[in-house]
């Protein structure tokens, strides 16, 4: 095994088990209705947000193994029905999501950065949708890839809010939940957005064909 297959593999291992930690974490508290959390919002919508939260669960339960390659060769049809189902999901979280997003108590800096999020998340994997349905699938690959870094959004919200914390304690930044929140609502999908993006390029970079060695002269 090369040492780039190798780290590909690595680096899929995390972002699956970071996505599929928080996907179920995501899933528990919309089934329990959110009472181990202390929410205080007054204009908090309680099946918006956990039609938001348990759509968007199953999309990051999904997303990753979407990805596999050994999955997509020895089951074809199970990638099918898990790809239609991570587009359910991505629509219905994120048509969720944007309903609730500019009600956000973090204000409104918070609450558009939520809002923008959902306007690109849900076209991003339709358009994945449609071009696997004209069997275009470079471009379907594309949409996914940005489809998932905004699904990925949940999981570096949740890095991130630890690291504000820790860097408020040292002083380095207001020790406000809210300041913090609200450029983390920024945060943790436009960085992600911006890897996709730098992914793609080298994705559509022309790849030189192997040249068999010449013959060594006898």
């Amino acid at each position: 095994m090369s040492a780039a297959s190798l780290a590909s593999g690595v680096t899929w291992g995390v972002i699956a088990f970071l996505s599929v930690g928080v996907g179920g974490y995501a899933l528990f508290h919309a089934a329990t209705g959110f009472v181990h959390l202390p929410i205080t919002n007054p204009m908090f919508d309680p099946w918006g947000l956990r039609t938001h939260v348990a759509a968007s669960g199953v999309a990051m339960l999904l997303g990753a193994f979407q990805f596999l390659k050994p999955l997509r060769r020895k089951a074809p049809t199970l990638h099918r029905w898990m790809g239609r189902v991570y587009v359910l999901a991505c629509v219905v979280g994120g048509l969720a999501g944007g309903s609730i997003a500019l009600s956000s108590t973090a204000g409104p800096i918070a609450g558009w950065g939520f809002f923008l999020l959902a306007v690109f998340w849900v076209p991003f994997t339709l358009m994945a949708l449609v071009a696997a349905m004209r069997r275009d699938f470079t471009s379907h690959e594309i949409w996914m890839i940005r489809s998932f870094a905004l699904t990925f959004g949940a999981v570096t919200l949740r890095l991130q809010l630890p690291i504000a914390g820790v860097l408020g304690e040292a002083g380095l930044i207001p020790s406000d939940f809210v300041w913090s929140y609200q450029y983390i609502a920024w945060l943790a999908w436009v960085p992600n957005l911006i890897v996709a993006e730098l992914f793609i390029a080298t994705l559509r970079k022309p790849r030189r064909p192997k040249v068999a060695p010449s013959p060594t002269p006898a």
